[in-house]
C-alpha cells in the first residue's frame, strides 16, 4: 500500500487512509528498511532537505533550512516518531491491517503509525507560508530496544542543527494528553556470592539467594519518593524485576543475580543516581553492574510553545511517569514534550487497535500550534 494518497480526502479519511498503508509495512525493531525505504519515497518529492541516518530520516519542510546548517530566522519545531514497532504477536501474524468499529486495528497502530501518519498529514497539508515557524520531521529506528541502540542517538549526533530547535513533540501514544517529563530508567544488575555446598548440609556454605533477602526486603518497604519537576508530580520508584540463583535442586546457590529496574525523577540527574544504586549494593554486599542507562527529562512547563500547546489541548498537562525519547532530545538541548494519538493501554497488546476519530483531534491542535 502507497503512502502517496489520492488528491482531495478528507482530512479524516486521509489520516486513515495513510496510518493504515503505514502498518501495511511490517517494521517490527530490527526490521525498519522497508518502512523507512517508503516513507522516503514519499518524502522525495516533498520535502526541502532530506538526511538519511541508517534506517531514520529527517526531512525539512521548508527551503530556507539547510538541516546540516542555516535557519529562516523562523523559530523550528520537530514533530519526532519512531517507525519501529514491537515483534508482531503471534496472534496477529499474517494478519492485515483493518478498520472495525471506528478502528484501525494493526501493530503498531497505537504506538505510533497513528502519530506517524499526522507528522506526515501536517508535512503535507500546511505549507511554509501557512506556519509561523519551520517544520522538520524525525522518523528513526530501534526505539523499542535498548537505548544505546536507538537511532534518534545517531541522527542527532549526525544533524547537529536539530539541536536549535525550539520544540520537539514526540507522538508516542498520550491518549491525546499533553504529558511533560519523563523520569529516567536504570536497569543495574545486582550479583551475590556465596559459596555452594549439599542442601541436606547447607551450613558447609553460604546460601547466595538468602544473601540477596534483606535488599528484597528493603524493595518492599521502600515508598515511592515524591518529586516535581513544572510543578508536575513525579514518582520515583525501584523495583527488583528479576531473579535468577541456583543450579540444582539439591545444591546451596552460590550466586544469586537480581535485575533492579529504578525509575528516577527528573530532579535527579543519571549520575546521581547511579551513585544511589552503587550506595544499596555496598550496603548489602552486592555487585552492581549498570546495564541500560536512560536520563530523565525536565518538564519544560514555561517554554512558551509549551503553553501554547497546552492551551490548545483544552486539558492540564500530565506528567510522564515512564520513559520516552523526550529524555534523550533534552539531553541534546532540544525542549521535548509528548502528545500523540494512540492510546497508551494499547502499546505492546496483541489485537492493537487506534481510536481513528483521535487523529484528525491531534492534527487540528499541532496545526494551531504550528501557524498560531
Amino acid at each position: 500500500m502507497s503512502l502517496v494518497l489520492p488528491p482531495g480526502l478528507p482530512l479524516s479519511e486521509a489520516l486513515a487512509a495513510r496510518a493504515e498503508a503505514l502498518c501495511a509495512v511490517p517494521s517490527p525493531i530490527g526490521e525498519e528498511r522497508a518502512l523507512c525505504d517508503a516513507v522516503e519515497a514519499w518524502a522525495r518529492p516533498r520535502a526541502a532537505h532530506l538526511r538519511r541516518v541508517k534506517d531514520s530520516l529527517v526531512l525539512s519542510f521548508d527551503a530556507g533550512r539547510d538541516l546540516p546548517g542555516g535557519a529562516s530566522g523562523r523559530p523550528l519545531v520537530l514533530l519526532c516518531g519512531h517507525l519501529d514497532t514491537i515483534p508482531v504477536p503471534e496472534a496477529d501474524r499474517g494478519k492485515a491491517p483493518r478498520r472495525e468499529g471506528g478502528r484501525l486495528v494493526a501493530t503498531g497502530s497505537s504506538d505510533m503509525k497513528g502519530g506517524l501518519s499526522v507528522m506526515l498529514e501536517l508535512a503535507e497539508r500546511l505549507p511554509s507560508a501557512a506556519r509561523s515557524c519551520d517544520l522538520a520531521l524525525v522518523l528513526y529506528a530501534r526505539e523499542e530496544g535498548p537505548f544505546l541502540e536507538n537511532e534518534l542517538g545517531d541522527v542527532l549526533r549526525e544533524v547537529p542543527a536539530l539541536a536549535g530547535a525550539e520544540l520537539a513533540v514526540c507522538l508516542e501514544p498520550t491518549d491525546l494528553a499533553l504529558q511533560l517529563g519523563c523520569v529516567g530508567s536504570i536497569h543495574a544488575t545486582f550479583t551475590f556470592r556465596g559459596r555452594s555446598a549439599h542442601s541436606a548440609r547447607p551450613w558447609q556454605g553460604e546460601n547466595a539467594v538468602h544473601r540477596a533477602g534483606a535488599l528484597l526486603s528493603e524493595l518492599q518497604a521502600r515508598p515511592p519518593r515524591e518529586a516535581s519537576s513544572g510543578g508536575l508530580p513525579f514518582r520515583e520508584v525501584l523495583s527488583c524485576t528479576r531473579i535468577e540463583g541456583g543450579r540444582a535442586r539439591n545444591v546451596v546457590p552460590d550466586e544469586c543475580r537480581l535485575n533492579l529496574n529504578f525509575r528516577f525523577a527528573p530532579d535527579r540527574t543519571l549520575e546521581a543516581a547511579c551513585e544511589e544504586l552503587r550506595g544499596l549494593g555496598a550496603r548489602h554486599g552486592a555487585q552492581v553492574a549498570f546495564t541500560d542507562l536512560s536520563p530523565a527529562a525536565p518538564a519544560f512547563a514555561d517554554r512558551p510553545l509549551v503553553q501554547r500547546l497546552a492551551a490548545a489541548t483544552c486539558r492540564p498537562p500530565e506528567p510522564k511517569q515512564a520513559w520516552t525519547d523526550v529524555a534523550r532530545l533534552a539531553a541534546a538541548g532540544i525542549p521535548a514534550v509528548n502528545y500523540g494519538p494512540g492510546a497508551t493501554a494499547q502499546a505492546h497488546q496483541a489485537g492493537e487497535w487506534l481510536e481513528l476519530d483521535a487523529l484528525p483531534r491531534c492534527y487540528r491542535v499541532l496545526e494551531g500550534v504550528l501557524t498560531g
